[in-house]
């Protein structure tokens, strides 16, 4: 960079080249992206095995009773197979099934049909079978009494209609998941960047480099690199994992989740942003506090507590203090989110909450930048916040 070059840019410059070589960094991410990979294909694979199955069988009659338990498998699995072993009579598939030659066995005759298994029969398996005998048996009923099966069970169809999907949202664990994961997101990057920036400053404190520094270059021009530095670090994190969410989501059944999920990270992304920069002056100004790293457990202690209670009660909101929390700022940044992803929101409601969030991203700004100042040369001791507050500029 050249002489031109405005101090703060070479502050945040150097916080983003010290952490890119920070090999904890490079692999906590790592790891953070294979879990995150894991998740969504692991389940994937372990369920999306092909269903097959053998079940004996002593005649024609239960031969067909299986070929059509086949068929209602694939209608959910075009995979799925169910095939028929031939056995002499009850005895020998009792034999079959308990040396494991078949899955299960259908025995019997027409309206007294068995189904001999080993401890239970898969599920799967059983529901098929269970659904074709019944088939099959009305429709010897219906003949019998001169009708047909669609005219004996009109009207006995249960319609299904699904008023989340109605409205463009999602509900149940799959809302949860996400919304569980928003919060957590930005809990981990705001308390790891977060302390980042507090031991940065303190560190320099310590060792009184901060006030050669402070000799050159002005304070809120340090404070600016140092928020902006880690702030491109941890809104760089979050995009890398939203991108590769998305695009493994489109890998795996969850894809159906992709255009609610879309729009909700598109919303994620700023109010990450705005409730980044809101506490990162703050975490500086806590930094600003101590005078040793011993101090920082002391001097972080409020805002690590704000964190943790946001996060324990954002995640477990619904209903109307869902509503009111998602335009609370910071709360905000993972509640609302939650909200779209259920299809809970008017369009003008993200854009108020994000309007209030950036008020607050202003205020603690201001709040942070003066408690950095007034506190970053201040070297006997550490500072309470109410002390900082009164200091003189």
């Amino acid at each position: 960079m050249n002489a031109t070059t405005a101090p703060w840019i070479l502050v945040a410059a150097r916080e983003i080249r010290v952490k890119l070589t920070d090999k904890n960094f490079l692999v906590g991410t790592g790891l953070t992206l294979l879990l995150l990979l894991g998740a969504m294909f692991v389940p994937a694979l372990i369920g999306g095995a092909t269903s097959s199955y053998d079940v004996a069988v002593t005649d024609d009659a239960a031969t067909q009773i299986v070929a059509e338990a086949e068929q209602s498998l694939q209608a959910v699995d075009a995979e799925a197979q169910v095939t028929p072993v031939d056995v002499d009579d009850r005895a020998a598939a009792e034999t079959a099934v308990r040396e494991g030659d078949a899955d299960a066995a259908l025995v019997g005759e027409p309206g007294a049909w068995e189904l001999l298994h080993d401890g239970g029969a898969p599920a799967a398996l059983d529901g098929a079978l269970t659904e074709a005998v019944r088939t099959s048996a009305l429709t010897t009923n219906a003949e019998a009494a001169g009708t047909s099966v669609a005219e004996l069970t009109s009207g006995s169809e249960l319609a299904q209609v699904d008023l989340a999907q109605d409205d463009g949202g999602m509900t149940g664990p799959l809302a949860y998941v996400l919304g569980f994961a928003f919060a957590i997101l930005f809990y981990m990057a705001a308390l790891m960047f977060g302390m980042q920036i507090a031991n940065s400053v303190v560190e320099e404190k310590q060792s009184r480099i901060i006030e050669i520094l402070a000799a050159k270059i002005p304070t809120r021009q340090l404070l600016m690199g140092k928020v902006l530095g880690n702030t491109v670090l941890a809104f760089g994190q979050l995009a890398l994992i939203a991108a590769v969410s998305l695009i493994g989501l489109t890998f795996v059944d969850l894809d159906v989740a992709l255009p609610g999920l879309t729009q909700a990270i598109l919303w994620y992304l700023p109010f990450f942003l705005v409730g980044f920069l809101a506490l990162a002056c703050v975490w500086a100004a806590a930094g600003a506090l101590a005078s040793r790293t011993e101090d920082l457990q002391q001097t972080t202690m409020p805002l690590t507590m704000v964190l943790v209670v946001l996060f324990i009660v954002g995640i477990n909101l619904d209903g109307r203090w869902q509503q009111i929390f998602s335009f609370v700022p910071v709360a905000s940044t993972f509640v609302m989110p939650v909200r779209i992803i259920e299809g809970d929101t008017a369009l003008w409601e993200p854009v108020v909450a994000l309007v209030l969030a950036l008020a607050f991203c202003a205020l603690t700004i201001a709040l942070g930048a003066r408690l950095y100042e007034r506190a970053l040369l201040h070297t006997s001791g550490s500072l309470s916040w109410r002390k900082a507050m009164s200091l003189q500029d």
